[in-house]
């Protein structure tokens, strides 16, 4: 049985969680902030910690760093929805927590019971998680990958790369684009991630890599040197506009549990760029992208899955693998040369 604890300061809160993810079997207890829940897990280690950013006495940020200095295990952060708690948010997911759940300021309890399947769902993602020892973050922009050979007829050759995560992404999301060169192919990206957070995901990538990073708009173009990332709440689909590629933002039902879907912009990359496509699924809890990944390699596309080891959920790029769905395997490190060898 999964042990969880839940630290947050609302009483509210701690009574919605406890009730959530015990109707889902699991063994929950709950602490009204860090120092106290730092005194419950000197007598029984949860297997995974929910936590707010925003407590008394310490914040959640300064308990995440103790606890990944102490006695590293996953935690899911349940953050406010203002925009200083979404930045926040997104700093935890740096210093090793691997799932973020949103919550408003107001009608918390009938929100987080609304949202019951992505708490269980998050949390049970976090239980499988591999949580390593942080690696010291360079003060600076990585050195650049080797640039892109030059070619005939780019603009009606170019490719495409789209890539798909969910927990643990956003950390590999990072070292894949900070490696990209400022020429780089187009890249469209689905990180599952609540709505609030994906604005403020590409900004934080933006301000650290060569390439331009931003949230996905309606008809934006993937153009070289530029990244996309989805629209939390909206999936994002790649279409073919004359020689260049663009993407439509859509609303639709969830697909494969997920809004944004992988599944949902592989697939369109199958269907617009076939074997102008590189498609690369990353580590994350489920099967999404696995079918869209399958569709990309009978298109002739290069498909690249991260390997076990590197990934923190191997889930979904398991499922991909056992599809057939992935032409190469690889640890993440080697994923951006071997996408831009393919793209070259």
């Amino acid at each position: 049985m999964t042990r969880v604890l839940v630290v947050d300061d609302s009483a509210v809160v701690r009574q919605a969680l406890s009730g959530i993810l015990g109707r889902a079997g699991m063994q929950v207890e709950s602490a009204s902030d860090p120092i106290l829940a730092h005194e419950k897990m000197r007598r029984a280690r949860p297997d995974v910690i929910v936590l707010d950013v925003e407590m008394p006495r310490m914040d959640g940020l300064t308990f995440l760093r103790m606890v990944m200095r102490e006695d590293p295990l996953p935690v899911v952060i349940c953050s406010g929805l203002a925009a200083a708690g979404t930045d926040v948010a997104l700093a935890a997911l740096e210093e090793g927590a691997v799932e973020i759940v949103a919550k408003p300021r107001l009608g918390v309890k009938d929100f987080l019971e609304d949202s019951a399947r992505r708490v269980v769902h998050a949390v049970r993602a976090a239980a499988q998680a591999r949580i390593r020892a942080r690696a010291p973050r360079p003060s600076t922009r990585a050195e650049p990958a080797p640039a892109l050979a030059p070619r005939l007829l780019r603009e009606t050759t170019h490719k495409v790369v789209v890539v798909g995560a969910s927990t643990g992404g956003t950390e590999a999301i990072r070292e894949l684009l900070q490696a990209m060169p400022p020429d780089a192919p187009g890249i469209a990206i689905v990180q599952h991630m609540p709505e609030v957070f994906t604005a403020q995901f590409a900004r934080r990538l933006d301000a650290i890599c060569r390439i331009e990073v931003k949230e996905a708009e309606p008809d934006d173009r993937l153009a070289p040197g530029r990244a996309l990332i989805a629209r939390g709440n909206h999936h994002l689909v790649v279409r073919r506009s004359g020689a260049a590629y663009r993407v439509d933002v859509e609303e639709g039902p969830p697909v494969s549990l997920h809004r944004p879907s992988v599944d949902v912009l592989f697939r369109s990359a199958a269907r617009s760029a076939g074997p102008n496509a590189v498609g690369v699924l990353l580590t994350g809890m489920g099967d999404d992208g696995a079918e869209g990944l399958l569709a990309l390699r009978e298109a002739g596309a290069h498909t690249i899955a991260q390997d076990e080891a590197t990934s923190v959920v191997f889930g979904m790029p398991r499922e991909a693998i056992a599809r057939g769905a992935a032409r190469e395997v690889l640890p993440l490190p080697r994923i951006p040369q071997a996408l831009l060898r393919w793209a070259a």
